[in-house]
C-alpha cells in the first residue's frame, strides 16, 4: 500500500468532493502512484484529511466510473492499466511504452521568429490600464465590475440545474451550427429590448459574446482600407484598437455636455460610434436636440451609426431617453449591448440588433470564427429571463447601485470639492475634472500608495497630447462603507500634489 502523506489545502468555497477528485486526477495524470500498489484506503485518507470516509468514497467510486481506476476485492484500488505509466505519457498504455528522447542543450533548435511573422500586434493596443491584482485594493474606485456580493447565485443554480435535466439537453448539447437559443432571442425580443423602446423580429437579433465582440464582428464585416469612422473623444479605448485593427481611417470628434458635437467634419464619415445612453468615459448623455441633428445628418449623407448601449439596465436618470434604435424606421442603427455590467461580464453574452441583411452576414462570419456563443449559457440565460429573475435582480441591484452612487456624490462634496464633477447625473461612473496644474497620472500612483485605485482619464484621449487632468472614479467595485474613506485618503493624496 501506499505510505506516503497526501496532502491537500482545502478551500471552504469549494467542495470537498470536487477538490479532492481536482488533486487525485492530477496525481494520477503526474504519475505519482504506481501502477502495482493500491491506492491509500478510504479509512486512511480520510484521516490524513480530515474528512469523511464517506466523501472519500464517493470519489474513489467517481473516478472508477470514470476510468481512472480499477477495483480490486479484498485489495483495494488501483490504477487503470492506461494510467500507470501517466507521469511520462498519460493515457498510453503501459504494455507499450513510448520511447523517451533527450535532447541536450546544444542539440536544441532555435525557435521561429514571432516578431518577424506577426501581421499586427495586439499587445501595443493597450485598453483601460488597472492593475491585475487589483481586488487586493482597500479602496478600488475601478468601473466594470458588478456588486460582487448581489449575484444571484441560488436562481442561477436553479435554471443550471433545470438546463442539465436529460430532457432538457437536446436544446444545447447539438451543434446548431450557426444558430442561437431560439428561447433566448425570443426573451430578448420581448423582454430585454423592449424597455429601450426597441421591437425587433428574431432575424433581427444575434447573440455576441459581449459588446466587444459585437464590435470585432462589424469592424471585420464592414470595415477596411478607405473607410472612415467617426468616434467620441474621449472615448472607448478597445473600439478603436479594433477600428483601427481593420486599417479604418478614424475621425476622432469632440464630445461636450451635450454628447458627440455634430458638424461636417463627421460629413465624410461611412460609419458613427457612440455611446448616447452615457458617453464613455464622461456619462454625458446625448440631449435630444443632439440625437435630431445626428439622424438628420446620416439620413443626409447615407451613413450608418454603430450605438453602444453599454449600460443600458443601469440607467439611473430620471427620465432615461429610449435607444437611438427606437426612432430608426430606416435600418441605419445598428444596435448592441450585454448582460455584462448589471449581471455579469464573465458570463460573456450580449446581444446585436440590425437589418436581417446584416444580421445574416454576421451569422456567417461568427460560424467561421466560433459558430455561436455556448448554448448552454444561452439556454441557462434564457430561463433566468423567463422565471422573472433577471428582474428581480436587476432591481436589486439598481437599488445598491443608487446608495452606492449617492454615496460617492457626497463624500466627493464633503472631502473631494475641488475637482468638478462632469458626468450625467445617472452615469454609472463619476468623471472628474481636477485643477489643471494635477497629473492625474501621477495622482494614480500616489494614491495607490494608500490603496487607493483609481482610473487616470488620459488613456481615454486620442489626442497627442492628451489632457492630464481628468479621472474616472467607478463605485460598484467597492464596498459601500469603504467609499467615504477612501475619498479621503485620495483628497490627501490630491492635496500633496
Amino acid at each position: 500500500m501506499i505510505d506516503h502523506f497526501f496532502h491537500l489545502d482545502f478551500d471552504h468555497r469549494r467542495g470537498l468532493q470536487e477538490q479532492l477528485r481536482e488533486s487525485l486526477v492530477s496525481a494520477i495524470l503526474a504519475g505519482a502512484f504506481p501502477a502495482d500498489e493500491p491506492l491509500p484506503s478510504c479509512r486512511r485518507l480520510s484521516q490524513q484529511l480530515a474528512i469523511s470516509r464517506n466523501t472519500v468514497a464517493l470519489v474513489y467510486e467517481s473516478l472508477l466510473d470514470n476510468g481512472y481506476l480499477i477495483s480490486r476485492p479484498r485489495s483495494g484500488y488501483y490504477l487503470h492499466p492506461d494510467y500507470c505509466d501517466a507521469g511520462d505519457h498519460a493515457a498510453a498504455p503501459c504494455t507499450a511504452p513510448r520511447p523517451l528522447t533527450v535532447h541536450s542543450a546544444t542539440e536544441a533548435e532555435p525557435a521561429p521568429d514571432w516578431s518577424s511573422r506577426f501581421r499586427m500586434q495586439p499587445s501595443l493596443r493597450p485598453g483601460v490600464l488597472r492593475p491585475s491584482n487589483w481586488p487586493r485594493f482597500t479602496y478600488p474606485f475601478i468601473y466594470g465590475q458588478p456588486i460582487a456580493d448581489l449575484f444571484p447565485l441560488e436562481r442561477w443554480r436553479e435554471v443550471s440545474r433545470d438546463t442539465l435535466r436529460s430532457e432538457s439537453n437536446r436544446a444545447w448539447t447539438g451543434d446548431r451550427f450557426d444558430q442561437d437559443d431560439a428561447t433566448l432571442i425570443e426573451q430578448l425580443r420581448t423582454r430585454v429590448l423592449p424597455k429601450r423602446g426597441i421591437w425587433a423580429r428574431p432575424e433581427e437579433i444575434l447573440v455576441t459574446l459581449g459588446s466587444q465582440n459585437a464590435l470585432y464582428l462589424l469592424s471585420t464585416l464592414l470595415m477596411g482600407k478607405g473607410i472612415r469612422v467617426g468616434m467620441e473623444n474621449p472615448g472607448y479605448r478597445d473600439a478603436w484598437n479594433i477600428f483601427d485593427l481593420q486599417s479604418a481611417e478614424i475621425q476622432m470628434q469632440d464630445v461636450d455636455a451635450q454628447g458627440l458635437v455634430i458638424d461636417e467634419r463627421l460629413a465624410g464619415c461611412n460609419y458613427l460610434y457612440v455611446t448616447p445612453g452615457h458617453q464613455v468615459p464622461t456619462g454625458v448623455s446625448m440631449s435630444s436636440a443632439r440625437r435630431s441633428e445626428l439622424l438628420a445628418m446620416i439620413r443626409r449623407h447615407d451613413q450608418v451609426v454603430i450605438e453602444d448601449d453599454y449600460d443600458a439596465e443601469l440607467n439611473l436618470d430620471n427620465r432615461p431617453q429610449p435607444a437611438l434604435k427606437a426612432g430608426d424606421s430606416s435600418g441605419r442603427i445598428i444596435y448592441m449591448s450585454s448582460m455584462s455590467k448589471a449581471f455579469s461580464p464573465g458570463l460573456r453574452l450580449g446581444y446585436l440588433v440590425a437589418d436581417a441583411e446584416l444580421i445574416d452576414e454576421l451569422r456567417a462570419l461568427r460560424r467561421l470564427m466560433y459558430r455561436h456563443p455556448p448554448l448552454n449559457n444561452q439556454r441557462m440565460l434564457a430561463q433566468f429571463l423567463a422565471q422573472g429573475h433577471y428582474d428581480a435582480h436587476l432591481r436589486r441591484f439598481r437599488e445598491e447601485h443608487s446608495r452606492r452612487r449617492e454615496a460617492l456624490r457626497q463624500a466627493l462634496e464633503g472631502d473631494l470639492d475641488g475637482c468638478r464633477h462632469v458626468s450625467g447625473a445617472g452615469a454609472s461612473a463619476f468623471w472628474l475634472c481636477a485643477p489643471d496644474n494635477v497629473d492625474t497620472q501621477k495622482l494614480a500612483w500616489a494614491a495607490a500608495q494608500h490603496s487607493v485605485l483609481i482610473e487616470p482619464g488620459s488613456q481615454f484621449f486620442f489626442d497627442e497630447c492628451p489632457p492630464g487632468h481628468y479621472f474616472r472614479l467607478g463605485f460598484n467595485a467597492i464596498d459601500l462603507e469603504r467609499i467615504r474613506p477612501g475619498i479621503q485618503r485620495l483628497a490627501d493624496s490630491l492635496a500633496m500634489q
